[in-house]
Order: structure tokens, then sequence, then C-alpha cells
């Protein structure tokens, strides 16, 4: 088959053909074609030949060229497709290594086979542009609701029609024990959408908690205008859901205008996601606050925040005890995802038991290592220590504050937790010694005893091994594992150790090495500080 002026126009109109079924750019059409064409030619002239074909877009006319590019008499490898400075002579005035001599070739005769291949090529490069242009159209709509209609299912997994494109709902993204058949129109929410050499991949989900948020935005004008924002969202899909949400207009109740109408609103939402429960929850900025609101309709009579460790204690009163927690623990585990927070619930007697309990150790640690007598131990106690070292160091007028107490009484309880103290830290420091800790740890300023001997068990020993060490080795943290927070325990967190406290020892360690440079340091943090202050002006 030649490429002839009675075959050039039909070029162009297969190319419109092709676009228009595929909804693609012509120009990419034209381009496969092009492409095929000087394979085809490659065929027929040589392989190694640089065979180039440019289509008229106006008339159709297909032009074969052969390109030749100048190099340096070393580089030249390609005889066909390379020529040196010298060679070039003979066809440009004064060639310049880099220049191209393009000279037009005849069209060539495509044979069956050569036909065969650019009819692939084309069909390549057209589902190459379709998957483009459906990833383009997909990738900015992931984090929105989309409806389509059913298609089939397989091993579980719904694929949904979503217009120009497949979407696939996998069956944990389903709703319960969802079930759909051919050609039901289902909605879902666009969790994530990736280029994938098969072509894009739309996931879609029902389960997300965006799902949810994306819904109430479409029932609730307030929310969509921007007047009310969804602040958190915990969901256990198709029986319960937490939602917290807060008005930036005083006039507006953010859990009214959630409920709609007769609960017209919500139950829009309800009916969508199977007769889900929705608890519509006020938003606070204060933690504690916030929490009561999400134990909602338990009721809530103290609240304990141990803000480092991301813990939160909750009483309540024993009959709302199984009312806070909910059934199989719904209650307190979607108040926990809400919240960001673990979340341990105990009621008033079990407080008061463990109050009870503390009480009676403080009380023993006080009767066994300052030899006093229960009475006189429970009174120390009561005014508020709780550790020897309390005892020892605190200004002798507040231990005479207690009934009983004079200044010759205050200086023996004095006494006697030093010299208590003064004995356990020799124990400790000849426990380290006898494990190989070196005078470079003994001597860093801030560690004591125990901590020392608590280190050296731990195989810290020198001042570098403890220079190596993590803040969070030393001090503890909590590390999410598949959304469940697992405690990270520090060497040095029994004694009190916070994180902040920890950095600032193993910089001070680095230091000392030499590891780091303390101007460095400094110039880092001047840096910073305006900045923030900056920020503070603007704000």
């Amino acid at each position: 088959m030649a490429i002839t002026s009675a075959n050039q126009l039909e070029l162009l109109q297969t190319a419109e053909a092709v676009a228009r079924e595929k909804m693609i750019d012509p120009s990419l059409v034209v381009e496969a074609m092009e492409e095929s064409l000087a394979r085809a030619a490659k065929s027929r002239y040589g392989a190694e030949m640089d065979i180039r074909v440019n289509i008229d877009r106006k008339t159709g006319k297909a032009t074969f060229t052969r390109v030749r590019t100048v190099v340096e008499d070393v580089d030249l490898e390609n005889y066909q497709a390379e020529l040196t400075v010298e060679q070039a002579k003979q066809y440009l005035d004064d060639p310049k290594v880099g220049d191209q001599f393009v000279e037009e070739v005849p069209p060539v005769e495509m044979g069956r086979i050569a036909a065969q291949s650019a009819k692939q090529v084309i069909l390549q490069k057209v589902r190459e542009a379709e998957r483009d242009r459906q990833f383009e159209e997909f990738k900015d709509r992931a984090g929105t609701i989309i409806n389509g209609v059913v298609k089939r299912e397989e091993y579980g997994n719904v694929i949904v029609d979503v217009g120009r494109g497949e979407g696939i709902l996998r069956r944990n993204e389903k709703i319960g024990r969802e079930s759909y058949r051919p050609n039901d129109r289902i909605r879902c929410y666009i969790k994530d959408v990736r280029r994938e050499t098969r072509g894009p991949q739309i996931f879609l989900s029902r389960t997300a908690p965006e799902f949810m948020a994306e819904l109430f935005k479409m029932e609730v004008p307030e929310i969509y205008d921007g007047i009310i924002e969804i602040k958190a969202v915990a969901r256990d899909p198709g029986s319960r859901a937490k939602i917290a949400v807060i008005s930036y207009d005083g006039s507006i109740d953010p859990v009214g205008a959630c409920v709609g109408m007769r609960g017209s609103r919500v139950q829009a939402v309800v009916n969508e996601l199977q007769g889900e429960k929705i608890d519509i929850i006020p938003w606070n900025e204060d933690q504690p606050t916030f929490l009561v609101n999400a134990l909602q309709p338990a009721e809530v009579s103290k609240v304990v925040l141990d803000e480092e460790a991301g813990k939160i204690e909750v009483v309540v009163p024993d009959e709302q005890l199984s009312l806070a927690i909910g059934r199989r623990g719904q209650n307190v585990r979607l108040a926990s995802q809400l919240t960001n927070l673990d979340i341990d619930i105990m009621t008033e007697a079990e407080e008061s038991e463990r109050r009870q309990k503390e009480f009676e150790e403080r009380t023993k640690l006080f009767m066994d290592t300052l030899d006093l007598d229960e009475f006189f131990a429970q009174l120390l106690v009561s005014e508020g220590f709780s550790n020897l070292e309390e005892v020892a160091y605190v200004e002798l007028d507040e231990l005479l504050v207690i009934d009983g107490v004079d200044e010759d009484t205050a200086g023996e309880l004095q006494a006697r937790a030093r010299d208590f103290i003064e004995e356990q830290n020799r124990k400790a420091m000849e426990a380290a010694r006898e494990l190989g800790v070196e005078d470079s740890l003994v001597e860093f300023e801030g560690l004591t005893p125990q901590m020392i001997e608590a280190l050296a068990k731990d195989g810290v020993l020198t001042l570098e091994d403890f220079a190596t060490c993590a803040d969070w080795e030393l001090a503890g943290g909590w590390t999410t594992v598949e959304g469940e927070r697992i405690k990270d325990d520090g060497i040095l967190e029994p004694f009190g150790i916070s994180l902040e406290e920890a950095q600032d020892f193993v910089m001070t360690a680095r230091i000392l090495l030499g590891w780091v440079d303390p101007a460095e340091l400094e110039a880092e943090e001047d840096t910073e500080e305006p900045s923030a202050n900056s920020e503070e002006a603007e704000a």
C-alpha cells in the first residue's frame, strides 16, 4: 500500500474519527500514525537509519525524511544516521557538530505485515492517550463523591461504571453486608486514583470517614459555604458514627443545622449509609471538654489528661460505665478515634480504690525509709508529699505547716531522707561500675546514679553510647501501628524524664563529643526566631 494522494485525506479522516470515538486529541492519533509509518519505512530502508514522517494537518500529505546528525570524527558510530564535519561539507555550508542534514526519501510501499504493525502501533498509542485522559480527568476528583452504575461483582469486589472509566469498590470498603446487582445505581467516595500500566485505577469507598463528611456537605448548605466546619469523623460503618462540628457564626447552632428540620438533613445521610446511627457533637478546642461531649450519651464525673502520652483518664458514675463503653466497646472506641486520644474509663469506685492504693503505697514508703509510724507517714502523704526527694530537699517551712512538726523534727526528717537517698545513690553507682560504666557518662551533668545504673543495664556505658540514643529511647513514646497506639518504654522514663529533656541530654552529649557545633545551633535558632516573630506580627 503506497501513501498516495488518493488516501492522504483518509489519514486525517481516520484520525478525526478515532479521536471523536475515544474523546482524545486528534493530533495524538496523527502522531501515532507518523510513528507507525516511520517504523514501516525503517523496515524498508534499514533499522539504523533515522527516518521521520510528517503528516500535514491540513492536506494529509505524508512526507518521509532521512535525518543525519553531524558528530565529531571520534564519535562516529552509526554511518546511516551520523556523519562527520568533513562529510557534511558536501551538503551544508559551514557545518558544526550537532547540525542536522535532512533529505526527503520516497514513500514506502507497505506490505501486509508492515500495515498490520502500523495498525498495532496506532492502537497502542490511542490506548495510552485514552488512559492518560482518564487519569487526568479523575486524579483531581479524588476526595469527592461520584455516582455510578454497578457493572458486575468479582470475588466480592464491585466494578462500577463511573462514566469515562471504571472504579473498583473493594469488599472491605462496602458497608456491612451490602450487595449489588448489575445496573444498580451507587454513590461512592473516590478514595484514590493511581496511574498503572493497565490504565488508571479508581478506588472507591463507602466506609471512609470522608464519605460521611462529603454527604453532610451535600445536605447542609452551611457546611458547603464554610460557615460550619466538620472537624473530625469516626465511623463504625453500617452501625454507628460520631461527627464533630463547629460553627463560625455565633447565631448558627452547628448541631441543629446538621440535624435539620425534624431531622431531615441527618436522615438523608443515615438512609444513604444503610441506617448508620450518627451522633453529632459540638467540637471544642479544650480536649477534656470535647471528650466529655464525645462520650455522650454517658455522663462524665472527672477527666484527667496526660498530654505527653496522648492518654486520658475518664471517671464516670458506676451506673454509667456500660453506657460510656457502649456495646462491644463501640462508644469509647469512636470517642477515642474522634479525639485521637487513648481513653481509660473507670468508675468512681475504681478511682477511689486506686487513690487509696496510692495513699497506702506512699505511706508504706515513708514508714520503711524514714522509720516513721503509720500516723506520721499518713500526715506527710496528706500534705502532698509523694517521694523522698520532696521531703529531703523541700523548704523547711513546708514541713513546719504539718501539725506537730517543729524545726528539730523537720530537720531530723530531712536528714533521714537525705541519708537514705545517699545510700541508694552509692549502691546504684557501685552496680553501674560493676557493669562497666565509664567516667565520661558518670560525669555527665543531669544524670543521677539511678539513671546511670538504668542506662548501664541497657548497655549504655559511655558518653558515645548515650549520644547515639534517640530521644524516645530515653523518654519513651507512642507508636501507631495499624491504627492502634503502642507504648514504647524509655530507659529513663521511670525517672520522669520528658521528651524535651531527653532531646537536651542527647544534644548536650553530642556537643561535648564535638559531633555538633554549638555555633551552628545558635545560628539555626537565630534564623528561626525572626520568622516566628514575623508571623506573630502578621497575626
